[in-house]
């Protein structure tokens, strides 16, 4: 190869394990190229926690040797990817964005972990996160926050704010995020890459610091679809560790990516995604509304749909999420309080004031937006709305009440435990991405 480190930070999953499986490429080389990059422009954009240079090395000399006894695992074998700092890693440390865990070094993997280096994978480090996966930037929670590298000044989105930046400014060539009420799509959107919160229980979630036991998912954020299948058939499955997770056969999910739009009915709720409200820019709205036109001039049949229990989805979400945080994090917060940052946690001490009535009425309407949820989807093979309400905001004059008021655009597929994917759709006028 004669391509440039820049040049090669710039290659898709596929581009690169095209000609790692054909010898052109080390994954050595591919490896030195990122740690380069990293060192030259983390300092700025600050999505790493933990850099594991060398362990990293090791691994992608490990894997060139395998490759070339003909060994080639699949399209990840080489890979140099990395993760939210709650995926546990055995032998470097893992945060959670916090204090209260600051020097935890775990003694295994998660599951997930463990399925990335079977199939390959290159471990760069540990990502930077909004501390124990809630809220948005807050210096008071003792880790740098990471920023967006479309513009420095505005956030990457959270709390998988250092996935965001690091998949998005080539830091990395996938990563891990994970999801309560928006946190892998968020970021994806508003860093203009591929965020995918899979189906509630199709990724182990074994080994991973819980936020809300049956809110979390966990995905792959990446440049393109494409690549975010490749990472998904490596992580989905059942594991024995998490019994939440599916027994159902995962299909080739590169198969789908041959498929096209032709015919197939894509429900639009208007009512709540793209009619006026004082919390939705109209930017983003008319933005998608761009995307959904191309996707009707491929031959997709668009047809407005009702969800009428829409409204109800940020209250419940909130209740079961701070009530199921709280339960985890209580002792730490009656023991070491100031140890959390400022904004987690004045909100896991809400979580602490829901009464048992207010977490049963929350599941009772999350069994109803899930009815409402299942009778649209008899009907139309899809839903496409915008990601987020807003491009990413600005640090300064940032509001951290803006993610409990006004509508979620992605709780109702954390409340379901749906899948949902945000994919780039384009750009405001000011240069900040907009999701679909």
């Amino acid at each position: 190869m004669t391509q440039s480190a820049t040049e090669l930070c710039y290659l898709t999953i596929r581009e690169a394990s095209g000609l790692l499986r054909d010898g052109e490429l080390s994954p050595v080389e591919l490896t030195r190229a990122y740690l380069d990059r990293i060192e030259r422009l983390d300092g700025t954009l600050q999505a790493y926690i933990t850099v594991a240079g060398d362990s990293a090395m090791e691994q992608a000399r490990q894997a060139e040797a395998d490759i070339l006894r003909g060994d080639y695992r699949g399209s990840l074998h080489g890979i140099p990817i990395a993760l939210k700092d709650l995926y546990d890693t055995k032998g470097v440390r893992t945060t959670a964005g916090s204090k209260i865990m600051a020097e935890r070094v775990p003694s295994e993997d998660s599951t997930t972990a463990a399925r990335l280096k079977a199939a390959g994978a290159v471990l760069l480090g540990k990502l930077s996160m909004n501390q124990f996966a809630l809220g948005g930037p807050d210096p008071t929670a003792g880790f740098p926050m990471a920023h967006n590298p479309w513009n420095l000044e505005h956030t990457p989105g959270g709390s998988s704010s250092g996935s965001g930046t690091a998949v998005a400014a080539g830091l990395c060539m996938g990563a891990l995020g994970s999801c309560t009420g928006g946190s892998i799509r968020g970021p994806a959107s508003y860093c203009s890459i591929v965020g995918l919160k899979a189906t509630y229980g199709r990724v182990s979630r074994s080994g991973v610091v819980p936020l809300s036991w049956t809110l979390d998912h966990c995905g792959p954020m990446t440049w393109t679809v494409e690549d975010t299948a490749y990472m998904l058939q490596a992580l989905a499955g059942h594991d024995p560790k998490d019994p939440t997770t599916s027994t159902a056969p995962v299909p080739d999910y590169s198969l789908s990516l041959r498929e096209d739009v032709k015919g197939l009915t894509i429900g639009v709720p208007r009512h709540f995604f793209f009619d006026p409200h004082p919390s939705v820019n109209s930017e983003v709205v008319a933005t998608v509304e761009k995307g959904l036109t191309a996707l009707q001039d491929l031959g997709a049949n668009l047809v407005d749909v009702t969800i009428p229990s829409l409204d109800q989805v940020r209250a419940a979400n909130i209740v079961i999420m701070l009530s199921e945080a709280f339960a985890f994090h209580e002792k730490n917060l009656k023991s070491r309080p100031m140890e959390f940052g400022e904004m987690v946690r004045a909100r896991f001490r809400i979580g602490g004031l829901f009464s048992s009535s207010d977490y049963i009425q929350a599941q009772r309407v999350r069994k109803m937006i899930k009815r409402d949820f299942a009778d649209v989807l008899k009907k139309v093979d899809l839903l496409v709305t915008p990601t987020m309400t807003q491009p990413a905001p600005a640090f300064e004059g940032y509001d951290a009440t803006s993610t409990v008021r006004g509508p979620s655009f992605t709780a109702p597929y954390n409340v379901t435990g749906l899948p949902a994917i945000s994919i780039p759709c384009g750009f405001t006028a000011s240069g900040l991405p907009v999701g679909m």
